[in-house]
């Protein structure tokens, strides 16, 4: 026998021998607690929720909604996919500094076809889903998961709080469970189910990054914003929590380019389901209305009113003949609580207030002269022109000064000492008229060497301002007036 034969046996020998210590040790180690695949599962388990039977015990009651009609004004709140390609430079430049107003559904203007998501609130038909979704609609297909398709008709829509609701002619539907979105706390995990870009019971998780969020055109509405991974096609679908009850309708996204960048806002249910339950009953919301104009609190503001931190409402108008001034609220009052429950944020109120029944007393808690007085309100029915003006952000942008400006009430014109013109309430940061120096508290007076009387005439003459050169706009500032030039555009 040749050395190298032996050696070859040597040598397969001792792989063997190395080949079993291996297998024996691995054996071990498979066998021993906490190395099992099962319990490597387990403890993924353990760290992440599972989803699975969540959504599988809820996709029947989630459905898609197909939207066509006709447009014959510019509108905020259509339903589709996306944003518009020929929407005007001024206004996209808006959405890239301060974008709230993104809405999920929105689409060229003629003719109108798009399409968004909604949930199945009870067995008979009844269904929720965002106004926007539907606004404008003149035909409603809802298609459930099993991809049948019913013609919807609109019970009643509510563009205040975005909530619409529909009815399909169907029983023995599956339901979703509703949750308490007064429980909802930052942190708990929540899942959207919807049809982003028309991909049906398309699932994404997240959790709740805050709550009582505040946003331009949703004043009666205290958002929930979650990280929840939505895009046109998911508004008016449902937020559910790990529980599977419904604690959120999706409604709107913060967005650079019109699709999702980690921040999204859901309706809570509670608000939506308050909502729901007059649209069923009589086909529009009767909301309480207070009668006044208000503005958050800063560090500056609380220190000069005597606060040990910002909280309340600042009271910058009250309408005249309004509850609020009945009960005698005064301009510069702070609102520290509505019916016992204190305001952290001037944010606070307008929901609060809207929900109150019409006609209800209520005690309201203000700081006046560094002194705390006890009022009690009675509510009156919001109405359309019990409104003070104001121009929304959003509104602000496209006339393309940056301002949100409020009408005179008679008093606030003697107090000022003027016959006309309009308060600037709020100026955006990222603005021409911020970029001028123009601030809360100024009175506009003219514009262009024309007299403004109304916030809506400043509008019109924003919109037909010449960007080709400043625009020259007469202030009240406080005892003084003074001439400020605006480039436009």
């Amino acid at each position: 026998m040749s050395l190298r034969a032996t050696l070859t046996r040597g040598r397969r020998a001792q792989y063997l021998i190395w080949a079993l210590l291996a297998a024996v040790a691995l054996s071990i180690a498979m066998s021993a607690p906490g190395y099992s695949r099962q319990g490597e599962v387990q403890a993924q388990q353990q760290g992440l929720p599972h989803f699975g039977q969540l959504i599988k015990a809820n996709r029947d009651a989630v459905v898609n909604i197909r939207v066509a009609g006709s447009l014959s004004t510019t509108s905020n709140r259509q339903g589709g996919q996306g944003l518009p390609d020929n929407m005007p430079e001024e206004l996209r430049k808006f959405f890239e500094n301060t974008p709230f107003g993104e809405r999920f559904g929105q689409i060229p203007r003629q003719p109108m076809a798009g399409q968004g998501s909604g949930f199945i609130i009870s067995s008979d038909g009844y269904i929720l889903t965002n106004a926007h979704v539907v606004d404008h609609a003149d035909e409603i297909i809802v298609r459930l998961n099993d991809r049948s398709e019913y013609q919807a008709t609109l019970v009643g829509a509510d563009e205040r709080s975005d909530i619409a609701l529909l009815k399909i002619d169907a029983s023995g539907l599956k339901a979703v469970k509703i949750g308490d979105s007064d429980v909802v706390g930052v942190g708990d995990w929540v899942i959207a189910i919807g049809s982003p870009f028309g991909f049906e019971q398309s699932a994404s998780q997240g959790i709740v990054s805050a709550l009582g969020r505040s946003l331009p055109d949703g004043t009666y509405v205290p958002f929930i914003q979650t990280d929840a991974a939505v895009n046109p096609g998911n508004s008016g679908g449902p937020l559910f929590d790990l529980d599977g009850n419904v604690i959120g309708v999706n409604s709107q996204i913060y967005s650079r380019s019109g699709g999702f960048m980690g921040l999204s806002f859901a309706i809570p249910i509670n608000v939506a389901m308050h909502v729901v339950e007059q649209l069923k009953e009589q086909g529009y919301v009767n909301r309480g209305w207070l009668g006044v104009l208000i503005q958050d609190m800063n560090q500056e503001l609380a220190q000069s009113f005597g606060l040990d931190k910002p909280r309340g409402a600042l009271v910058a108008q009250v309408i005249a003949d309004s509850p609020a001034a009945a009960a005698g609220i005064e301009v510069g009052d702070i609102i520290l609580s509505y019916n016992g429950k204190p305001l952290k944020r001037s944010s606070d109120l307008p929901p609060m207030v809207g929900e109150t029944a019409v006609g209800e007393r209520v005690p309201v808690a203000i700081l006046r002269d560094s002194k705390e007085q006890d009022l009690t309100v009675q509510i009156a029915s919001l109405q359309d022109d019990n409104e003070p003006t104001r121009l929304a952000a959003a509104d602000a942008q496209e006339q393309k000064l940056g301002v949100a400006v409020a009408d005179l009430a008679p008093e606030q014109r003697e107090r000022l000492a003027v016959d006309h013109g309009v308060l600037i309430q709020d100026v955006d940061p990222a603005s021409p008229a911020a970029a001028a120096g123009l601030r809360s508290g100024d009175v506009i007076l003219s514009f262009n060497r024309k007299a403004v009387n109304s916030a809506r005439q400043l509008a019109d003459l924003v919109k037909q301002a010449p960007t080709d050169k400043p625009a020259v706009i007469l202030i009240k500032r406080d005892n003084g007036r003074l001439f400020v030039p605006v480039q436009i555009g």
